[in-house]
């Protein structure tokens, strides 16, 4: 019942907040401001909104490996990051030192408030119906945007995955990294011991973050690259989160008997 009343007194707070931000973006782009300042407005947001997840509803969190990170200005990185809730995606760009650019499907420009003020920010909206256009996309926006100093950031499972669980790793994120001549960081987070997967209920805890150390892409295949990539990940969240994957393989393993 109480984590019920906070999560719903949370979510109110996201919905009450996101209007006047949303408003500041938008009247910043009208008034012609850089993107540089729509971002700080919006990340101001992302940064509340986790910060009320830990007043509110007791979710906090920790990071480990931010010394893997590359230095400087201009350092270019694509950021391949474990997907398991919404948390993760506020949580990003309100704790790493770069500007981040989401790649994110179209649909989401629709979703009033919140997708209005991603239209207006310099992220890489692409069209999932049309593969070769989208990923031309990519790599244009993500060239341009990474020479500004932006970092990419990329979901290579493509989709919130519950806990303890793999999805499959797509490519993309390596491609753009080997097109684009530059490292690929990877980054386990273990968000649904909080904010479980398409979950309106949350609960008190903590979040482990953790960075791995930046992968070349140079002389490397996209499918090799993630698959280093991936078994990082995989790894790194058995460490940070054994009691999801050995409910998992419990289940897993009641499931292969019960059809035997």
């Amino acid at each position: 019942m109480i984590a019920m009343l906070r999560s719903t007194l949370h979510m109110a707070f996201m919905f009450v907040t996101v209007i006047p931000y949303t408003l500041l973006i938008l009247l910043a782009r009208l008034l012609g401001a850089k993107g540089d300042v729509r971002y700080a407005i919006a990340q101001k947001w992302l940064k509340l909104s986790v910060d009320s997840a830990r007043v509110i509803m007791g979710i906090r969190y920790a990071v480990q490996g931010q010394e893997n990170l590359p230095v400087g200005e201009t350092s270019p990185a694509i950021l391949l990051v474990k997907h398991q809730s919404t948390y993760e995606t506020f949580l990003m760009p309100a704790i790493m030192p770069h500007p981040l650019a989401y790649v994110f499907k179209k649909e989401l420009l629709s979703v009033p408030f919140f997708g209005w003020a991603m239209g207006r920010l310099d992220m890489i909206h692409i069209d999932r119906s049309q593969r070769a256009q989208a990923f031309t996309k990519v790599v244009t926006q993500g060239k341009r945007l990474m020479e500004q100093g932006v970092w990419v950031i990329m979901f290579p499972e493509g989709t919130r995955i519950p806990r303890g669980q793999k999805g499959v790793y797509k490519t993309g994120g390596t491609r753009l990294a080997i097109e684009a001549g530059v490292p690929v960081i990877p980054i386990a987070v273990t968000s649904a011991k909080c904010w479980p997967t398409k979950a309106f209920i949350k609960k008190p805890g903590i979040v482990d973050i953790s960075i791995g150390k930046a992968i070349s892409s140079e002389g490397r295949q996209p499918e090799e690259l993630m698959q280093e990539v991936e078994t990082w990940i995989e790894a790194e969240m058995l460490r940070l989160d054994p009691e999801a994957y050995s409910a998992a393989s419990q289940v897993a393993s009641l499931e292969v008997n019960s059809k035997a």
